[in-house]
């Protein structure tokens, strides 16, 4: 009998920078739910990679002196390098600048666009550089980005929409015959009530304002937007084909049977890629999980904070497992979750280290001590057994029930619960009483064969959160990892198997004051690397011009301007015509500043203008005014801005 397909994918991680503990917390969480599914006999195929296009790539590589590509190579690197590091199984791990995927992006525009789903037209609006989106001004929150909180700056340019008006009816019908499609379910009611039924405004999926992204092959001054290329990936991985031509995974397990993002992105996954996928006539996934944030104690992570936790510091101090005991245990199902160091150290000391790896050490420590390590199973029962036999046979059921409605925290304290029935089940027995007494050596054996077994279905529910633990634990008890189904049955350890001899210690307890100075000195050093000492900066000294009179001085008239549209003038390479309100007023002023700004920087500054300037054209463009700017001994020029918010028209003075 063949196994049922299983499709699982995690938001492709986007390449500006190392993931933190909470970006790493999804790929873990997916990665749980993929083993789980695999332990129920499922044919899984789990999917991950790296987001690689858009214009704060291409910002950060100029800003790092290489090339996009060059940039993206290194940092998707460096994120399969933690997701390893983690011990995930994905499948496949998509990268977008993937030469198929590029292509059947371009394919995947086109039919669009032949359709008429897509259209030319124009966009303005604001624009939030880090989320590569635009926003209307009713969307920002107190004016800012609603999705980072960041600033937006105003955009103008010609672009492609997808006409989200065509399919909205029947994504509203979907989402309301299908209440498993969006969850939690406060996910769905928020994406309906702020987003769906407010009205959607149709979605830009192309810009000309940049470079590092798939070009629109039959109009090369476009490239494809970000997320229309990111959310792709999803089939393109697959091995989806525009023109019918689809590899075979793709018709194994497209649709997903589980989307596995976060909630600050679910607005595109939810709206957009839904109608994506109607427009392409093809099946939308089956659920769609909006995870909550992973936060530090004392808030979102923050550089600025030197409160970042990053995985590989973690596993230093840790070690995997039990990072990824701490990430998946410490999420509520609908709610951000807490991580801090103290409780990271408490729940090493109590859980793992006590809980569970104390339980396996003393169970095989007595096998050996009192039978030499061999376990057998003379089944002299008394009443005191029932009740751990009865929780292990039920917690497998209980584990499969939480996981169903991925509640992974959830499952795991299931596990857990079986572990300190069998620490009590010892309390209960003392096996060190039974050991005096020659009579109660048969006792005593059924004793030890009941801690083995149910630790054998206790480690093998772990399996699926903890791999390496389970396995080690599984290794010490000579035996194997146990499917769901195999779970059903108790009494499956081998009577007269051995056990190992030296029984490993699976977890160290920690010492929080020691723990904590380590912490201090990586705080320390995150703040330095955000906030460097600044080196002396040198001083200029430049050829005095003759003294001006008082009266000189008060001919020239200096306002605070605002920089609303700014282009490259078309005829010079150093260049930038700038749109720049003034008060009530707007002045054209040509700046040779090209080489240090580009237009798009431009748009939305505050800037110090000479304004009473005569009049000139320069590369035959009319200049009205001109913008002040400091100029290093590099050559390198910065412009005068003031210090504080000051309003468009404000006098300098």
């Amino acid at each position: 009998m063949s196994k049922k397909p299983y499709y699982i994918s995690t938001a492709i991680a986007y390449t500006s920078g190392k993931p933190h503990i909470g970006n790493t917390y999804e790929i873990v969480l997916a990665d749980s739910i993929a083993r789980f599914k695999r332990a129920q006999g499922f044919d899984v195929y789990f999917q991950t990679g790296t987001d690689e296009h858009g214009q704060k790539i291409e910002l950060k590589a100029e800003d790092a002196g290489i090339t996009p590509q060059e940039f993206v190579d290194g940092v998707a690197g460096q994120i399969r390098g933690i997701w390893d590091l983690m011990n995930t199984s994905y499948d496949k791990f998509v990268r977008t600048t993937d030469k198929d995927h590029e292509k059947q992006v371009q394919k995947i525009f086109k039919k669009l666009y032949d359709k008429g789903d897509i259209y030319k037209g124009f966009y303005e609006g604001m624009y939030c550089t880090p989320c590569e989106s635009f926003f209307t001004s009713s969307q920002l929150v107190d004016g800012k980005c609603p999705d980072c909180g960041r600033e937006c700056q105003p955009a103008k340019e010609e672009a492609y929409f997808l006409k989200l008006s065509n399919y909205t009816d029947r994504l509203i019908e979907h989402i309301n015959t299908h209440p498993e499609f969006i969850q939690p379910e406060s996910r769905k009611n928020e994406m309906m009530n702020n987003f769906i039924l407010a009205g959607l405004q149709d979605l830009c999926v192309s810009r000309t304002s940049f470079k590092w992204g798939i070009p629109v092959d039959f109009d090369d001054r476009h490239v494809v937007y970000v997320w229309l290329d990111a959310l792709s990936n999803y089939i393109t991985g697959l091995g989806y084909d525009v023109d019918g031509n689809n590899e075979e995974n793709y018709g194994k397990y497209w649709p997903a049977d589980l989307h596995l993002i976060g909630k600050d992105i679910l607005r595109f996954h939810t709206i957009y890629w839904p109608i994506m996928l109607m427009a392409l006539e093809l099946p939308l996934p089956k659920q769609i999980f909006g995870h909550p944030w992973l936060l530090q104690g004392d808030g979102k992570m923050s550089k600025s904070k030197g409160n970042v936790l990053y995985p590989d510091d973690l596993v230093d101090f840790f070690g995997v497992d039990a990072v990824r005991y701490f990430v998946l245990h410490e999420m509520p199902f609908d709610n951000d979750g807490v991580i801090t160091w103290e409780l990271m150290v408490e729940r090493m000391n109590s859980d793992l280290a006590n809980t569970l790896g104390n339980l396996v050490n003393r169970t095989i420590s007595m096998s050996n001590k009192y039978f030499g390590g061999v376990v057998t199973n003379t089944n002299v029962k008394e009443d005191v057994d029932d009740e751990l036999i009865t929780l292990a046979l039920q917690t497998p059921n209980k584990v499969v029930e939480k996981m169903d409605k991925l509640r992974v925290a959830d499952a795991i304290s299931e596990i857990f619960t079986l572990f300190k029935r069998c620490n009590k089940y010892i309390d209960e027995t003392m096996p060190w009483a039974l050991a005096k007494e020659e009579s109660k050596k048969e006792r005593l054996e059924t004793v030890l064969y009941n801690l083995v077994e149910s630790i054998c279905i206790g480690a093998s529910l772990l399996e699926s959160f903890m791999p390496e633990t389970a396995s080690k634990i599984l290794s010490q008890l000579n035996t194997s990892v146990r499917s769901i189904e195999e779970m059903k049955e108790y009494g499956k350890y081998p009577s007269g198997n051995k056990v190992t001899d030296a029984p490993e210690i699976l977890f160290m307890r920690l010492d929080l004051e020691e723990v904590m100075k380590k912490v201090e000195e990586m705080k320390e050093a995150q703040l330095k690397e955000v906030s460097p000492q600044k080196e002396e900066e040198p001083v200029i000294d430049i050829e005095a011009k003759a003294e001006i009179e008082y009266d000189d001085f008060m001919k020239m008239q200096f306002q605070v301007g605002e920089i609303i549209a700014c282009e490259e003038v078309k005829k010079s390479k150093k260049l930038l015509c700038s749109q720049v309100k003034i008060g009530s007023q707007v002045k054209q002023i040509v700046s040779g500043i090209k080489a240090h700004y580009t237009a798009e920087e431009m748009v939305g500054k505050k800037v110090m203008v000479l304004v009473n300037l005569k009049p000139a054209k320069l590369a035959g463009v009319l200049s009205e005014g001109m913008l002040l700017c400091a100029e290093d001994e590099n050559g390198e020029l910065a412009l005068m801005i003031p210090e504080k918010k000051m309003p468009s028209g404000a006098e300098i003075c």
